[in-house]
């Protein structure tokens, strides 16, 4: 009995530790990705996308299916802009990045997108704020 306790205490502490979610940008390739995702997996929360130069930002929420007008807004800066049902359970929008609320985003990383009644804030925290504000670099004409 006392060995079985024993292994049971010893596997629980040598048990993996979650996935952690994360921000990876990848820049090497066309489109330019942000994504908050668990990486080697197919989990995500949100990505931003552009082509470079193009100065737009395309938003994909996923877990949330919806379309309408979105409010997004980060600090004081507010922006409109169509939400549109995207591949499986997923909504996307497009943001100019040289928007004040865009701007405002990549300064603290924090954007809140409204669509009906759901409220989605997305964070990048400080530690990748760098990633953030390159994407942002990188997408800009």
């Amino acid at each position: 009995m006392i060995a079985f306790l024993a292994a049971a205490v010893l596997a629980a502490q040598t048990a993996p530790p979650a996935p952690a979610w994360t921000w990876t940008l990848y820049a090497d390739a066309t489109p330019v990705v942000l994504a908050n995702e668990i990486p080697d997996t197919a989990n995500l929360r949100v990505t931003l996308e552009c082509d470079p130069g193009s100065s737009v930002a395309r938003v994909t929420l996923y877990g949330i299916a919806l379309s309408g007008m979105a409010r997004v807004s980060s600090g004081d800066a507010v922006a409109v802009a169509e939400a549109a049902v995207a591949r499986g359970e997923s909504t996307r929008l497009a943001l100019r990045t040289d928007h004040p609320a865009f701007a405002a985003f990549a300064a603290d990383g924090r954007m809140n997108v409204l669509v009906g009644d759901h409220r989605r804030p997305v964070e990048v925290p400080a530690a990748h704020l760098a990633k953030l504000r390159r994407f942002s670099e990188l997408c800009s004409g």
